[in-house]
């Protein structure tokens, strides 16, 4: 084959590149990929020991403007490249707004209340511990990072996103 017309595999070595390239690129637009810590001193503080349920939802008086405030911009600043801007996903990763849609369902009470508690242990532990298989790191551990606080403030700011 003449050096004049690259081989098959030369173009789809170089298509696959600049995707990827491309695909690096539009991951950048939602920001750099350092987690950032939140400053959370404006909010009532939680201590040590974690809670089952957010301290600041809607339903709870206390804090819940300034947890959405804070929790809006920490969702934006480490939880966007990936999870898309206004918890709206591209499909890489899950689409948060949609995280407790089964239990916004249920009609009985008492197993809604149990759908959301699940729901806020399988967030926790998400965003403190990360998520990975085979090896292959599909989410960051986020705990050191982020405190109880920020986490519950970003859980305030995704309750307030949810899909209908």
């Amino acid at each position: 084959m003449s050096t004049l017309f690259p081989s098959r595999r030369t173009w789809v070595s170089a298509a696959l590149a600049s995707c990827l390239s491309l695909g690096s690129l539009v991951a950048m637009a939602h920001g750099d990929v350092v987690p950032h810590s939140v400053d959370t001193s404006t909010l009532p503080q939680l201590g040590e020991k974690w809670l089952d349920d957010n301290p600041y939802a809607k339903d709870k008086a206390e804090g819940h403007a300034e947890a959405l405030r804070i929790g809006t911009s920490a969702f934006n600043q480490n939880c966007a490249r990936c999870h898309g801007l206004e918890a709206i996903s591209g499909g890489i990763s899950p689409d948060l707004r949609k995280l407790d849609n089964d239990c916004l369902s249920m009609g009985d009470e008492s197993k809604k209340l149990g759908c959301f508690q699940e729901i806020n242990d399988y967030f926790v532990s998400t965003v403190r511990r990360g998520r990975a298989r085979d090896g292959r790191v599909f989410m960051p551990p986020f705990e050191g990072i982020l405190t109880q606080e920020a986490m519950w403030a970003i859980k305030t700011y995704l309750e307030t996103r949810r899909a209908p």
